[in-house]
């Protein structure tokens, strides 16, 4: 599966499961909160400071 800057965690963990490390590895520590489960990739980067563009290239890798 590819995904982009609009996948939602919930959709990225859900169809990719072992794309979590990746993610943790990011600074991305609060993957199971219900809140996150609805939020984009994007926006998840923002929040934690991160470039979504390299967190697409390692969910795509």
């Amino acid at each position: 599966m590819n995904f982009n800057k609009d996948s939602l965690i919930g959709e990225i963990l859900e169809k990719s499961p072992d794309k979590a490390d990746i993610l943790l590895d990011m600074g991305m520590h609060c993957l199971s909160c219900p809140a996150s489960q609805q939020e984009t990739i994007e926006e998840a980067c923002e929040v934690h400071g991160v470039d979504v563009e390299e967190v697409l290239e390692k969910l795509n890798a």
